[in-house]
């Protein structure tokens, strides 16, 4: 037959991993919200208990119950965490490997991956390993004694913290209630409950191993023990409880409050750019902004003290076409498909001439940072530099890198790149890649261009092709312009004529282009066959399109020029890269993995002939009339009582963003704060209450008692003992301060002499008593003050006369003991 002690530990284990478990599923939930989920938890938590339970009654050692978990794992692991492996027994093999598999990558590959994740490939192994894992580990532990039994509530935080870190990067909506509006709602229910539960479950141990450890003694001594419980075990509990309440009232209303509108931290959020990747626009698609009136002379960035020659400097690589935009990675890729990793203290950049350059940042936007060559070694500088460099991931094979630090880049940025610059190769010379990728089908008109025109095979005839059609593409960087005051980027173009052209780099924009030059070639009569119009973002697709067609990989890459080109290409002067430096060019690889650099820039000296001018765009629904298409300027507001232009302040209104995030993060700080320091500061008001009311009680007599009781919990605090059964006098000489005796007599006298004590007889007692818990920590640490401070002995420990001296006439039990002369009738 169990005793009682074991019988009510195995239930109020089981309680508690209960609650954890439903807690745990709860966090979990948005991570796959489906019913695969649901089934997952429901039989491992059954098959979890099982073993714990067989465990327990047949006492297996930790190695059998390890053993059994494993083979429940793989024995589970297809039918519940690899659902599209379960239909026939064929795939089994193939679901168990996904299943060992799972163990190790599925962790990141959860990470990588939109939520929900539903039943996803095997996605739903890292929730079996928890559950199936963590339910008989936590039962176990919670059925054994303190303290080894207190390590269940590590496995609980576990259980909880794989559906809080593993989450969602936003908090689930507010909710109101009784007007009131409650932030998190799930995260913080959640979280406060586990909380409650843990202290709940911790202060039930401490009080059942007591009890246990007193029937023990009980049965050694034969003392008999009587189960009343006193007021200070009360109060200890009553202290308990206000000071959970006001950690979880804290945590669950003010910080969320203060950190509302800040992105929530979780293992998703520095998993890697994946992410930010998967959201950030395209560069090429921002590439026409460079040309803005606002932009065009801005400078982006700074090339100092460049050592080499370096002659490009790359911002983006382009890698991924999908028929709309070109992007840095694919999104229907596999998962964890990005090649971007942190950079460790340096990298084998491989051969090539080692370069050395600083990089400032000025205006230049986004997560995409500025390199040269291919990067060996990163080194931040300024302000930002831990972040910047805890944020920066590169891609070896793309030679480019991201920062992703609150953002991305920033004015003021700078860091220094050890890099090495591969040796330059004549495009003619090489031949196509074996790892050329058809990707989607170039559009039926470049097809037929490429056809009609290509001479020899390899670099030579891609070379010549590309040559051919910047010779008949014209420049231009807008649909229109105002020829009153014609952008910037004309005025370096000499002779040039404007001729519009639509933005967007899809197949339907480059087969525009191509029409129009084969129906140029069609109708030309000896003129000039220059059609196609548009810049660097059209042409170097166009280029990779071609390029792919004879047989090269292709990608295209944003960045600028550093040094003067032979053609007169636009590059950044003195290392100042302004939006009219961005460029946009091609790279194809070399059957021995190199990568060429492929400039498509069309010519902008010869204009396409007039009557080409007059004829309408190919009928395409994304593409602008050139002849019909007017910029509308929306009119100025008109107000009353308007100020003149000149006398109008264009300072603008006063930007308090900055103070805003101040403030905030001040905010945040202090509640932080609060929560760590808020039982404290409760102890210490407390005490400065009790205190007070000791000393201000209307009775002479009780405040004098009030004072010894004073001076009895400072030294308690302190680490001295309590006073028992010992009296006042007795006490006087174990605390042994130095007017220790003198308070004891004067705190006896006024409990037995009946007679009104003097105002003036309590003041100088507890001037008396200051004196006395100041000599109490003379010698004493700094930190053994401070713990003093806070501690909770002088509330928790059971002095009989605690609940006596509130009364009237009321006297301590060791002053019923007090030793009186012969004679002495006074009433006790």
């Amino acid at each position: 037959m169990k005793h009682p002690h074991s019988t009510r530990r195995l239930v109020a284990g089981s309680c508690y991993m209960a609650v954890v478990t439903l807690l745990a599923a709860l966090a979990a939930w948005p991570i796959y919200r489906s019913s695969a989920f649901v089934l997952l938890v429901v039989v491992a938590v059954v098959v979890g208990a099982a073993i714990a339970g067989t465990a327990q009654a047949l006492r297996w050692p930790a190695w059998i119950v390890a053993a059994a978990v494993g083979g429940a794992v793989l024995l589970l692991g297809v039918p519940l965490a690899v659902p599209g492996r379960r239909g026939s027994p064929g795939d089994w093999p193939a679901g168990l490997a996904e299943v060992l598999r799972g163990a190790i990558t599925a962790w990141k590959d959860l990470l990588t991956i939109p939520l929900p994740a539903g039943d996803y490939r095997n996605l739903l192994v890292p929730a079996l390993l928890v559950f199936l894992i963590g339910v008989p580990t936590g039962l176990l532990l919670a059925w054994r004694r303190p303290p080894t039994s207190g390590l269940a509530v590590l496995i609980a935080i576990g259980m909880l913290a794989f559906g809080l870190l593993f989450g969602r990067t936003v908090v689930s909506a507010p909710i109101e209630l009784a007007g009131i509006s409650i932030p998190a709602p799930l995260e913080t229910a959640i979280g406060a409950t586990g909380l409650v539960a843990s202290l709940i479950w911790l202060a039930w141990q401490s009080s059942d191993e007591r009890a246990r450890s007193l029937r023990r003694a009980a049965t050694a001594t034969g003392v008999r023990l009587t189960r009343r419980r006193g007021g200070s075990e009360t109060r200890r509990l009553a202290l308990g409880g206000a000071m959970i309440l006001a950690a979880v009232t804290v945590g669950a209303l003010v910080t969320p409050a203060i950190a509302q509108g800040v992105d929530r931290t979780v293992l998703r959020s520095g998993v890697g750019p994946d992410i930010a990747l998967s959201r950030a626009t395209s560069p090429l698609t921002l590439y026409r902004s460079n040309f803005d009136a606002d932009r065009v002379d801005r400078e982006l960035f700074r090339v100092d003290d460049l050592e080499g020659s370096a002659q490009r400097v790359r911002i983006a690589t382009l890698s991924h076409y999908d028929g709309e935009v070109y992007r840095v990675v694919d999104p229907a890729g596999p998962v964890g498909g990005g090649r971007f990793v942190r950079v460790p203290s340096a990298l084998d950049a491989g051969p090539g001439e080692r370069v050395r350059a600083g990089v400032q940042i000025a205006d230049l936007e986004g997560i995409w940072l500025p390199t040269v060559g291919a990067t060996a070694s990163v080194d931040f500088e300024g302000g930002r530099s831990l972040a910047l460099a805890d944020s920066f991931y590169y891609s070896a094979d793309l030679q480019a890198g991201v920062q992703v630090a609150e953002g991305g880049v920033a004015a003021g940025d700078g860091y220094v790149l050890d890099a090495v610059e591969p040796t330059p190769r004549s495009l003619a010379g090489v031949d196509g890649s074996a790892s050329a990728s058809a990707g989607v089908e170039a559009p039926e008109s470049l097809r037929e261009w490429v056809a009609t025109h290509v001479e020899g095979t390899g670099g030579a005839a891609l070379e010549s092709l590309i040559a051919l059609l910047r010779e008949r593409g014209y420049l231009s960087h807008a649909v229109s312009i105002d020829p009153a005051a014609p952008p910037a980027w004309m005025s370096g173009l000499e002779g040039y004529v404007f001729h519009p052209s639509a933005s967007g780099h899809s197949l339907a924009r480059i087969d525009a282009m191509f029409r129009a030059l084969l129906q140029r070639e069609a109708d030309a009569d000896g003129g000039s066959l220059v059609a196609a119009i548009g810049d660097d973002e059209q042409f170097a697709v166009a280029a990779a399109l071609i390029a792919r067609e004879l047989g090269f990989a292709a990608r295209v890459v944003v960045g600028a020029r550093l040094g003067p080109d032979a053609d007169g290409l636009a590059a950044c002067e003195d290392g100042i890269c302004r939006g009219s430096d961005i460029a946009v060019w091609t790279e194809v690889e070399a059957a021995r993995g190199e990568w060429v650099a492929l400039d498509a820039t069309p010519q902008s000296a010869i204009a396409p002939d007039a009557d080409l001018t007059r004829q309408r765009d190919p009928e395409n629904a994304t593409e602008v009339r050139p002849e019909t298409a007017d910029e509308v300027v929306p009119p100025d507001p008109v107000q009353q009582d308007a100020a003149s232009p000149e006398d109008t302040d264009d300072t603008g209104p006063l930007d308090l963003t900055a103070l805003w995030r101040v403030v905030r993060t001040i905010g945040i700080v202090v509640a932080a704060l609060g929560l760590i320091a808020g039982p404290l500061i409760v102890i210490l008001v407390a005490k400065v209450l009790r205190r007070r009311r000791r000393r201000h009680e209307a009775d002479g007599a009780r405040s004098i008692i009030g004072g010894w009781d004073e001076y009895v919990d400072a030294a308690v605090d302190r680490g001295l003992p309590a006073p028992a059964a010992r009296t006042r006098s007795e006490q006087a000489v174990v605390y042994a301060t130095p007017q220790a005796t003198v308070l004891a007599e004067r705190a006896d006298r006024a409990v037995f002499a009946g007679a009104a004590v003097p105002e003036s007889d309590v003041d100088e007692f507890w001037r008396i008593v200051e004196d006395e818990r100041r000599a109490l920590v003379l010698g004493r640490s700094l930190w053994q003050r401070a713990r003093a401070a806070v501690s909770l002995r002088s509330f928790t420990q059971a002095l009989a006369s605690r609940n006596t001296d509130a009364r009237p006439g009321a006297t301590r039990h060791h002053e019923r003991r007090t030793r009186r002369p012969k004679g002495d009738t006074r009433s006790t």
